[in-house]
């Protein structure tokens, strides 16, 4: 006889939450890992002493790591999920019968909150604590790199800055990127700000005018750029800070991230990796002078086109700054363009004239040099490529390449939801948060 599947309600059950969730569910190792203490301390002025209770902003991380660590992406989904999901809400406190909230107000709580304080960095930086505490940070080598991420953006609402803000000034409120977007202009107007001089753009974005326009993975479109600096013992991410989509701002996000992680955890590493973008003469010596050795390929245009001389048939002497051309005749230092950071070495028009490889040296009526005046860093870059330890960081380097494979196809990162770039750093800082846990998670013994 086939038996009948018969549903039956009980009045009682005996069901403990904790019996649940198996010992060596990730989310265990990663709850023990976690400290709340500080972060609730430093929420507590963001929240009134009056009026109804609000939700609890531990609940609203929790909630929010549960959805960087296994990739949902959407907010109603993650509530749904840690609505249904015994492990989800056992990590989030709740119990079977706590009230996950409604995904309108984990929006408004998020957005609200979160964003006008650092919370989400100290707790990035609670969790690199952790680490650098189980010895997880060896504090020797690092390696740095960006990945762009695409923005949160439709390609048609684009435009000319000065088309864009003839929009904005017909609005009577205005979206909080573009806020902070205008605040961050009338800073720049102010004299002497660091970074390197950039061009105006020719499209900004109407709901996000921090992006910026990006061909460096197929298609253009507006995205950020999240820029890592790991400790490539472990793979661990010290540091995280998002930038708009330039090359330009790689290298002055790496400077913000050794100083911070200096100053935050004592992350002083002796050697550094990276591609070749950040050989720039500055950056390789502002990295010699705080005694990190750049393992570093050197960005060089050296060599001369259309088959003509080029530096290496010129002697440089360092006493008389200047150079010496193949038929023995001085060429001394002419012209200095600070902008560029070269200097310009040529002899004079009549020795050129009547010299008789001239056409084997230039088609102009001079031949001219140029030397980077970091060109002593340079070259004792240059001279770390022959060296053991120099291929050693270049393949450790690797470490951070697959930390953003990782972030793109296992946590989904692949476009923001959030929008502006403190947006962007918002979700760059939760995903670096996540990748870390996962990683230490790992680790650390059961």
């Amino acid at each position: 006889m086939m038996g009948r599947l018969e549903a039956q309600e009980n009045l009682f059950y005996r069901f403990r939450i904790e019996d649940h969730v198996p010992k060596d569910h990730l989310l265990r190792k990663i709850d023990w890992l976690l400290d709340f203490d500080m972060i609730r301390h430093e929420l507590a002025d963001l929240y009134s002493h009056t009026g109804r209770p609000s939700v609890d902003p531990e609940l609203m991380l929790r909630i929010l790591l549960v959805g960087y660590l296994y990739g949902i992406r959407s907010e109603r989904r993650l509530v749904e999920e840690v609505h249904l999901n015994l492990a989800y809400r056992w990590f989030c406190k709740l119990g079977l019968e706590g009230r996950v909230p409604d995904r309108s107000t984990f929006s408004k709580n998020r957005h609200g909150h979160f964003a006008d304080g650092d919370v989400l960095r100290r707790l990035f930086e609670s969790v690199v604590e952790k680490c650098v505490a189980f010895g997880f940070v060896g504090g020797t080598d690092a390696a740095v790199d960006g990945s762009t991420i695409e923005a949160d953006a439709n390609r048609d609402r684009k435009g000319a800055p000065h088309e864009v803000e003839k929009i904005w000034s017909r609005k009577e409120q205005v979206q909080r990127p573009v806020v902070d977007f205008l605040a961050k202009l009338a800073e720049d107007d102010l004299p002497a700000q660091p970074g390197p001089k950039q061009k105006p753009p020719k499209y900004i974005l109407e709901i996000g005018p921090d992006a910026a326009w990006s061909l460096k993975n197929g298609p253009g479109r507006f995205s950020y750029e999240t820029n890592y600096l790991i400790d490539t013992d472990h793979g661990i991410i010290v540091d995280v800070e998002a930038t708009p989509a330039r090359l330009s701002q790689e290298i002055v996000a790496t400077k913000t991230m050794l100083e911070r992680s200096r100053a935050r955890h004592d992350f002083q590493p002796d050697r550094i990796a990276a591609d070749g973008s950040y050989g720039t003469g500055p950056f390789l010596a502002w990295l010699l002078n705080r005694e990190v050795t750049p393992h570093i390929p050197v960005l060089d245009r050296k060599h001369q086109a259309k088959g003509k001389y080029d530096l290496s048939h010129f002697q440089y002497d360092p006493e008389r700054d200047s150079y010496t051309c193949l038929e023995g005749h001085e060429m001394p230092l002419r012209r200095i363009k600070e902008d560029a950071r070269v200097k310009a070495y040529y002899a004079s028009k009549e020795t050129c004239g009547a010299c008789p490889i001239r056409k084997a040296c230039t088609d102009a009526p001079i031949r001219t040099v140029t030397r980077h005046m970091d060109e002593e860093a340079r070259q004792t870059v240059r001279d770390l490529r022959h060296t053991s330890a120099y291929e050693v960081s270049r393949r450790r380097r690797k470490k951070v390449e697959m930390l953003f494979a990782h972030l793109k196809r296992h946590l989904g990162l692949r476009r923001l939801r959030l929008r502006g770039l403190r947006g962007a750093n918002e979700e760059f800082l939760l995903a670096a948060t996540a990748q870390n846990l996962k990683r230490m998670a790992k680790m650390v013994p059961s």
